[in-house]
């Protein structure tokens, strides 16, 4: 190596030391043990065996960085496929043979001859920059979304309490069932709840912690890595990292404006509720990078590629596609029609089918099938064609207004702030002849757009198209300014500029509720014209070459993105909570008691089914005590679309009956009209050890503590256990029996109230 050489790389490796700076300042509120304790077991569980996994199957990319980013996301998809069988065979540690398989892979397979591409150091600071904005933006806000500690903790949305609900469930039992309502299988996409059970089992951190902290926080930082690392692969420069990692963290849509900001659902970026809410969302977005990568290695066909080479790389996108068939629904559909469209395009050109693409293609399809036969069991998506619907029910959110004209002005609005990343293609400079990559990207973003507006679903989930397409706008217009020469980012900087101030400028523009139809479009057209003149004066005041326009003109389009993305940070940035609470006080606590005395196959029975304790008409949401206790629960909550405030309107359907009357029924007898027979039959019928009950649905008979055990009460919550009945015998009184979850020494002893 030169010495020029070791030189950049050695300021490269300066600013490495930002990840852990910002890994610990991020997770500050917390323990420093369990920030090392999940750090080390991301680093060398998952990281270091994915990586090694990522060079020996792909071949590695030339640069260090790269595969190492690249393959953490990796070894997350392989953490994905173990841990289930791991967990079937009752070895929860399963995660920990990664890196002794890495190894054998390692060693298996031979090395391949890659040119060392060394990262320069302004390439790596650059990404750290955005590393560094991504912790001060999770302390600042993404810490606070999701309260785990203190009287706000008991008014959390019903996201965060059915996710750690699930991740519970994965972390004592597979195949898995419904957590919160005992005896139906989990008919729902779970991986990134397999990650979150490994970790709780090998580092000993609760499980909240990891659920609404370490987790999330780990994901955006491997979406910005990651993108980074895929921005080199399609460009094959390394001035495309800095642009990856700052556009997934300042790019976006036009959700920001004043009339919109009531929905976070439909802000589409990384650090939007809809990913931070939902893990599922961001750990797909994690894995879908390092697909893209395999992708491209596969579809870019290079001379010197052997055929074991190839079926390398098809193990590796194999891998990848099964985690995130197994991770999101909305996925692997986008990727999907985009690799048809590459499949077409590469077919077209050759003038013969591309058996690459081809078998990309038979893997998506088999994954997804067996997914849906074999997992989710044949169930029927509530999703359903109604073309236009999303923007109606935005309509309905945002403002007062039901014109026609309404309706197309938020569509195109919002259609266009979804496909506005896309500008970057113009600049795009293909690496290799007719590179499908463009192609593919490109027919992706635009299908997750048109699948969000053409589908719906009352619990939003169609938005998770668009979502799910983010990612792809990111790197087109990653790659277009990834593909510019060095005197023409001069002019791209400050086109970026106008674009920013110009859509900023037009936000001042729109009321914060609209009255007439015009409020929707005058301030996207106040923008335009903004951004025109600018692009205009910039183009005249610098006497740029017609060949520059181009440049100016994705400047501006990619620079409005910024201001409205920037701008719902600060409007997004508040805590979601309920009116009430939907926890009972005591409830953590008692939820608390029962995993440290009980098995993990001993089931509660609870009195609470509702959000909210003591409403005429009930949201039967409830699942914090399945997340808390990490045990099944026999009847707690059955209904799942709801919005995060419980709010409904009169006519609107908030609940179905429960799928088993005489379950609930028997359920609710022991907490309102209890007899021996009744506690007898949830104790040997369905195997409940546990009863809670919450003061705030009724106050429990007296005969509900002769017949059974009081071992805790705290605040609203009391929580019995249940013992078989008692033989009577000449002999001297025994103690109770029969219990795995009895303590030891006799009769349980009572928890005196605090």
């Amino acid at each position: 190596m030169t010495r020029p050489g070791r030189a950049m790389r050695l300021a490269a490796m300066v600013s490495l030391p930002v990840l852990p700076l910002a890994w610990f300042i991020a997770l500050q509120d917390h323990a420093p043990w369990m920030a090392a304790a999940y750090l080390v077991y991301l680093v060398l569980v998952i990281g270091v065996p994915g990586t090694l996994f990522w060079r020996r199957l792909t071949g590695g990319t030339g640069w260090f960085t790269v595969d190492a980013a690249l393959g953490t996301a990796f070894g997350l998809a392989v953490e994905a496929l173990i841990y289930p069988i791991g967990r079937y065979f009752d070895i929860p540690l399963a995660a920990l043979v990664m890196p002794a398989l890495a190894m054998g892979v390692f060693r298996a397979i031979p090395k391949r001859a890659v040119p060392v591409k060394h990262t320069p150091w302004w390439a790596m600071a650059g990404v750290m920059v955005a590393v560094g904005v991504v912790a001060a933006w999770f302390v600042r806000v993404g810490s606070q979304l999701i309260p785990i500690d203190g009287p706000a903790a008991l008014r959390s949305d019903s996201d965060a309490a059915r996710n750690l609900a699930l991740a519970g469930e994965l972390t004592h039992h597979f195949p898995p069932e419904l957590p919160y309502a005992s005896g139906r299988p989990l008919t729902s996409h779970f991986a990134v709840y397999d990650h979150l059970a490994s970790a709780h089992w090998i580092t000993s951190v609760e499980l909240d912690v990891l659920t609404h902290r370490m987790a999330p926080f780990a994901f955006l930082l491997l979406t910005v890595l990651g993108a980074a690392a895929v921005g080199v692969v399609l460009t094959g420069r390394a001035v495309a990292a800095p642009i990856a990692a700052g556009l997934t963290v300042a790019a976006g849509d036009f959700t920001a404006w004043p009339w919109a900001v009531d929905s976070r659902l439909f802000n589409d970026s990384p650090f939007s509720m809809g990913q931070f809410s939902h893990p599922s969302q961001a750990f797909s977005t994690v894995l879908m990078l390092p697909l893209i990568a395999v992708t491209a290695l596969l579809l870019r066909r290079k001379p010197t590629q052997t055929r074991a080479q190839v079926t390398a790389l098809l193990v590796a996108a194999g891998i990848l596609i099964a985690a995130l068939s197994a991770t999101k629904a909305s996925a692997l559909p986008v990727y999907a029609v985009g690799l048809a469209a590459a499949w077409v395009y590469l077919t077209v050109r050759a003038g013969r089918p591309n058996l690459r693409a081809l078998a990309l293609g038979a893997g998506v399809a088999g994954w997804y099938g067996f997914m849906f036969l074999v997992v989710l069991r044949g169930k029927r998506s509530n999703v359903e064609f109604q073309p236009a619907k999303t923007f109606r029910h935005m309509m309905d959110v945002m403002t007062q207004q039901h014109t026609t004209a309404a309706l197309v002005a938020i569509a195109v609005i919002v259609a266009l702030g979804w496909l506005l990343p896309a500008a970057g293609a113009v600049l795009i400079r293909r690496r290799v002849p007719r590179d499908p990559m463009v192609v593919l990207m490109l027919v992706s973003l635009i299908s997750s757009v048109v699948a969000a507006g053409l589908l719906y679903d009352g619990g939003q989930t169609q938005v998770f198209f668009a979502r799910s397409g983010f990612i792809y706008g990111v790197l087109l217009a990653t790659w277009g300014l990834g593909s510019l020469d060095r005197k023409q980012y001069y002019v791209a900087a400050p086109a970026l500029l106008i674009g920013a101030a110009a859509i900023s400028w037009g936000r001042y523009r729109s009321d914060d509720s609209c009255t007439t139809a015009n409020c929707f479009a005058q301030p996207l057209v106040v923008a335009l014209v903004i951004a025109l003149i600018g692009a205009g004066v910039l183009v005249l005041s610098r006497r740029l070459k017609r060949q520059l326009w181009a440049v100016v003109g994705v400047g501006v389009a990619l620079g409005m993105t910024v201001s409205p993305t920037l701008e719902s940070l600060d409007e997004f940035a508040t805590t979601p909570l309920t009116a009430y609470e939907s926890i009972a006080p005591g409830g953590i606590e008692a939820a608390r008691f029962i995993r440290r005395n009980s098995g993990p196959n001993d089931l509660i029975a609870t009195n609470i089914h509702c959000r909210q304790a003591g409403v005429d008409r009930c949201l039967t949401g409830s699942y914090w005590l399945a997340g808390y206790a990490e045990r099944r629960v026999l009847v707690e909550g059955w209904a799942y679309t709801q919005r995060v405030d419980d709010s409904y309107s009169a006519d609107e359907k908030v609940q179905g009956a429960f799928w088993n009357p005489e379950r609930r029924r028997l359920n609710d007898e022991a907490f309102t009209a209890p007899t021996r027979e009744v506690l007898e039959t949830l104790r040997t019928q369905y195997g409940v050890q546990w009863l809670l009950a919450d003061e705030r649905v009724g106050t429990p008979p007296e005969l509900l503590e002769r017949l059974t055990q009081l071992r805790f009460h705290y605040g609203t919550v009391r929580v019995y256990q249940l013992f078989p009945v008692p033989t009577p015998t000449p002999q001297a009184p025994q103690t109770p029996g029969g219990s795995p979850s009895q303590p030891p020494g006799g009769t349980p002893s009572r928890t005196p109230v605090s």
